[in-house]
């Protein structure tokens, strides 16, 4: 797909969830579903699983934007597809266990996919739209960007954003966030930790695409070993987490990149990546 060229992907009955485009080696996702405010339906959350599986195999691509249109960047899950479960013969307890683990899935596949995946966030993001943006590896707000986890609000506790969320905030503000479920803004969620950047306004998408394609400019390989490597020993013991991260570095010396890498730069010269 050449830069700027667009695809969407449909249901059988032609509603449309996501858009693709490419813009050089970064390739955008938005969630295209604004009626909904870009909720989390079983059908959308199979065209993000679709689309993350296959971007994260695709040799051309270096990083993956994901934006939205319309005012929500993503409302969480589809509250009227759950509803209309509880009429199901289990009370909906089989759909939503559906539900929650299809959810699971796309945030795991975001965490473990070897490009780095970028937020770009206007409007609001809540709920499972919050853990959403949480779990892409870098986010950029919109100045009038807003988040929350508000479950609480409505009888039910935000627990699986609360993964997510818990793994970017601090305890006292993960913990206020989800017993409160009240909004914050943008340069707020910067403080926090839950977004990298606040742009101005409508410019979150060019701000991404910006990290994008300075992810773009350096080896696929050492980007690649290094993501793999930070999930992995986030959730070691400081020990473990030091043998296991030693042990990347010898293997990422090994590597040609690294050699090329520094080479280049004892010859004062630019690195010609070598590729995986």
């Amino acid at each position: 797909m050449q830069d700027g060229g667009q695809q969407q992907t449909t249901t059988k009955d032609g509603a449309s969830f996501l858009s693709e485009a490419r813009h050089d080696a970064v390739a955008v996702l938005t969630l295209t579903r604004p009626e909904a405010r870009n909720s989390l339906s079983l059908d959308m959350l199979a065209a993000l699983q679709s689309a993350i599986d296959r971007l994260s195999g695709e040799r051309g691509v270096s990083a993956v934007v994901l934006a939205a249109t319309g005012p929500a960047f993503c409302a969480g899950h589809d509250l009227k597809e759950l509803t209309a479960h509880r009429s199901d013969a289990d009370g909906g307890r089989g759909f939503y266990a559906l539900t929650m683990m299809r959810c699971a899935a796309v945030m795991t596949s975001i965490m473990r996919s070897p490009k780095p995946f970028i937020a770009a966030v206007e409007g609001v993001a809540t709920a499972a739209g919050c853990q959403l943006v949480a779990t892409c590896d870098l986010a950029v707000a919109g100045a009038a960007a807003r988040f929350a986890t508000p479950g609480v609000d409505i009888g039910l506790f935000c627990s699986t954003p609360m993964v997510a969320l818990t793994r970017n905030v601090p305890r006292k503000r993960a913990m206020e966030m989800l017993l409160l479920g009240e909004m914050i803004g943008a340069r707020e969620a910067a403080d926090y930790g839950l977004v990298n950047r606040v742009v101005a306004e409508g410019g979150a998408l060019d701000g991404a695409l910006a990290l994008g394609r300075t992810i773009a400019s350096k080896s696929p390989a050492t980007i690649r070993i290094g993501k793999e490597a930070y999930y992995a020993q986030i959730e070691k013991p400081v020990a473990e987490a030091y043998a296991y991260a030693s042990d990347v570095m010898v293997r990422n010396m090994m590597h040609r990149d690294a050699e090329e890498g520094i080479g280049a730069f004892i010859e004062k010269r630019p690195p010609a990546w070598k590729g995986d």
